[in-house]
């Protein structure tokens, strides 16, 4: 877990939570239901095998061109999101000095490169577990601070049901839609399915639990995270929550990400943006008004006051909410490329504006140093996976061990410059937590199909499952493109692709083999 908390989940969770509610922890609900299946069954059969990666059993059982094509699902998965791991602290870096993030990616991509190649994950692996403890101290007292920061006579209470009134505690949602992203079945179902393929077939996770001494210890491992994570991530949505319901009564920017308004400051639109900046203020003034109302409403639990109190703010927020979108355009027009979505910045600015000096400089040290490990175990992970699965058993079996350790190296770098790339794309995409698993939904699927077929199918051949990765993976970037579905049951359907092609094309090769009378 500790391992897993890079910055991302720091900065994008509480955004989350600011400008769409709780309704994201239901992401989480199938994870707890994955870990006793790993534990189950994965675990005993990958410490059964003794491999180096995942991917090696895949030859074994069926054939090279199997195990080089989930290798490189792998590497692209892996090599992308770990591109958002990079931008993550590149924004804090960027918002600190007031400069480019472009630049700022640039410097944390080259960083954590050298600090890779050269041994840094030795050493980050002693301290990832004290660098959580602080962090979650960190956002333990942020939020404490957030409501004893609210007005007197606003408490913690005051705060959740004034978010809630305005949508933000939607925590769970029984509708069954497969075009919304985060529901109840989407999460149990769909979030079954991905976090069943990150942890049984991602090699960055895979290899961590496999350190275990044994199969016990890898399986309490998988069960303290399926226990531990959804009240974590509740705890950090909820902050979230808290800065939402204390920006009511603490005027917000118009928009989080102060380079972008520096760019339409700085333009032709400049004028028209500073004008709809003074209008906010006044909106905002009025949806204060208009919360304080509601906070009084509240205390006299009438429940004709509350719904009188709770449409008025309403109101008021959609008065507010409408100006900052006429801000966002003008940034459009502008620069077409401007990233709109600025919700990777809503707990930061509050940490930098509000969290006393020392504990800011201690928290955002940390976090970088969390992300330095998260990002050196991924980058290590994808150079030993191209090194093993690739270079060893393609290119060079026959190599010196130096030579294999060379080229590792070499592959780390490669993969970091793809990272780099990634990161300096993600800053045209939108929230970072969404983003990352949005990716992983594209390729696990496939990638958990191939492995419940060599686990289970026993008499599906290499010929039938490759050729039913290939269509399953296809199908799910078209849809994933076309937006057809919610990216989480994009893992349910990319896993059942791959099975039921993988048994079709086998019967049909059986049935072609088969000798004639």
């Amino acid at each position: 877990m500790a391992t897993q908390a890079s910055a991302i989940t720091f900065l994008a969770a509480p955004g989350q939570a600011y400008s769409d509610g709780m309704r994201f922890v239901q992401f989480y609900f199938g994870l707890p239901l994955a870990m006793i299946v790993l534990c189950v069954t994965f675990v005993p059969i990958f410490h059964r095998l003794k491999v180096y990666t995942a991917y090696e059993y895949l030859e074994q059982r069926f054939d090279l061109k199997t195990r080089v094509l989930t290798s490189m699902l792998f590497l692209v998965q892996r090599g992308l999101s770990t591109g958002i791991t990079i931008y993550a602290p590149s924004i804090i870096l960027s918002t600190i000095l007031d400069i480019n993030v472009v630049y700022t990616t640039l410097f944390i991509g080259a960083l954590v490169i050298f600090y890779t190649v050269y041994g840094g994950t030795k050493a980050v692996s002693y301290t990832q577990l004290l660098q959580m403890s602080i962090i979650f101290l960190g956002m333990f007292f942020a939020g404490v601070l957030v409501v004893h920061l609210l007005p007197n006579g606003v408490g913690f209470t005051h705060a959740v049901k004034l978010a809630g009134k305005l949508g933000r505690m939607n925590v769970i949602d029984w509708k069954f839609d497969p075009n919304n992203r985060y529901n109840i079945w989407s999460g149990l179902i769909g979030g079954f399915f991905l976090q069943l393929a990150y942890f049984g077939t991602d090699q960055s996770q895979v290899g961590r639990y496999l350190t275990g001494s044994s199969v016990g210890q890898s399986r309490l491992g998988l069960i303290m995270n399926g226990l531990v994570k959804i009240p974590m991530q509740f705890l950090i949505l909820l902050i979230g929550v808290l800065v939402f319901s204390f920006y009511m009564f603490n005027r917000p920017p118009m928009f989080f990400n102060q380079y972008e308004v520096t760019q339409v400051k700085q333009s032709a639109y400049g004028a028209q943006y500073n004008k709809l900046e003074s209008q906010y203020a006044t909106a905002f003034d009025e949806r204060k008004r208009k919360a304080d109302d509601l906070v009084t409403a509240l205390n006299s639990k009438d429940d004709v006051q509350i719904a009188n109190a709770k449409a008025a703010l309403k109101i008021a927020d959609t008065s507010a909410s409408y100006i900052r979108s006429q801000g966002i355009k003008l940034m459009k027009k502008n620069n077409k490329d401007a990233n709109g979505d600025d919700t990777n910045y809503v707990f930061l600015t509050f940490v930098t504006h509000y969290l006393p000096r020392g504990l800011i400089g201690l928290l955002i040290a940390i976090i970088f140093l969390a992300s330095m490990g998260s990002t050196a175990s991924a980058l290590s992970s994808l150079g030993s996976t191209s090194a093993v699965d690739i270079y060893k058993r393609i290119i060079n079996p026959t190599a010196s061990e130096k030579n294999y350790l060379n080229a590792s190296r070499l592959a780390t770098v490669f993969w970091g410059l793809v990272c780099v790339g990634m990161a300096l794309y993600a800053s045209k995409v939108g929230n970072l937590l969404e983003y990352v698993n949005q990716l992983g939904s594209y390729i696990y699927g496939t990638m958990l199909g191939i492995f419940v077929v060599a686990f289970y199918l026993k008499k599906i051949r290499g010929n039938a499952v490759f050729v039913a990765a290939i269509v399953s993976e296809l199908t799910i970037v078209v849809l994933g493109v076309l937006n057809k579905v919610a990216y989480l049951w994009l893992n349910l359907i990319g896993c059942a692709l791959v099975i039921v092609i993988a048994v079709a094309v086998n019967l049909l090769i059986e049935t072609r083999q088969a000798p004639t009378a």
